[in-house]
């Protein structure tokens, strides 16, 4: 199984490219020869790379990513919301995956204000259909995850977070239940904890975003309204940007009121391939 996700992660440096040509000509509606074409494979190999790393063929994944059309009814319709919207354009199907729910249990006032003091935090590296990526666990759970190539920086960003913990390398049970998400099986969702260390707005803005289904996409003043701060959005963007476990919080299922992607901590083609990733598992599990 570690195997096929290396071999995910190389294949998404392909698509990841393929994404970008996309999204930057998007108006022209390139075909899937000139896409192909972009990196430098034969239209037959990308059709059967693509449809392997993504589970659909890249027409229906051009689909699932695209706001174009969702854009067009939110400005045609000042009543339409985003979700009637992604709705329309076959960016939402009926799941027979249960929501993904996790359950949040904050540090102590202690452990936030001296850094992850006197907390013992295990982490590892795995591959992902996203590219490398760290993971981090306390006995309670998943504290941190982010996408990085370097180990070096991936360390440090984490150690930045919790100064004054103390770190083990090495997966912890916490971690191997969380990632098995990136193998497409769906079995243990409920089992996955996190440990998450922030203030009182930040956690109600993340345990939001955890209600948000996937195959479903949801705007900043949407969620500011959902956690009771309608006038919010600015501050609900922030704490959005401060989400501190890439993909198991998915913060990249929020996106601008115009139906405009917007950016990502960890990229925006990682973003859009991502909403396009979970789209064709849905339309797999059916």
């Amino acid at each position: 199984m570690s195997s096929m996700i290396s071999q995910a992660t190389l294949n998404y440096e392909r698509i990841a490219k393929a994404i970008d040509f996309i999204r930057d000509n998007f108006r022209d509606q390139p075909g899937l020869e000139e896409i192909a074409e972009q990196v430098h494979l034969s239209p037959a190999h990308f059709q059967r790379l693509f449809t392997e790393w993504a589970g659909t063929s890249p027409k229906k994944f051009l689909q699932y990513i695209s706001v174009e059309h969702a854009k067009s009814i939110l400005e045609k319709d000042k009543q339409a919301t985003v979700f009637d919207a992604t709705f329309e354009t076959g960016l939402s199907s009926t799941s027979r995956l249960h929501e993904l729910f996790i359950k949040m249990e904050g540090m102590t006032p202690a452990e936030y204000r001296h850094g992850g003091a006197q907390l013992s935090i295990r982490y590892s590296f795995a591959q992902s259909p996203f590219g490398q990526l760290i993971i981090a666990s306390t006995e309670k759970g998943i504290c941190y995850m982010a996408f990085e190539a370097d180990r070096q920086k991936a360390f440090y960003d984490l150690q930045q977070k919790f100064p004054n913990a103390s770190y083990v390398e090495g997966a912890s049970p916490h971690q191997e239940i969380a990632l098995q998400l990136f193998q497409r099986d769906w079995t243990k969702l409920t089992e996955i904890r996190l440990h998450l260390r922030g203030t009182d707005f930040q956690l109600k803005v993340w345990e939001s975003l955890l209600k948000i289904p996937m195959g479903r996409l949801s705007t900043y003043g949407t969620v500011a309204e959902r956690i009771g701060n309608a006038g919010a959005s600015r501050a609900v963007g922030t704490a959005v940007g401060d989400n501190p476990v890439a993909f198991l919080i998915p913060c990249h299922r929020v996106i601008r009121s115009s139906g405009v992607i917007g950016q990502y901590m960890w990229g925006t083609t990682r973003k859009t391939a991502i909403i396009g990733w979970e789209n064709a598992m849905i339309e797999t599990a059916e």
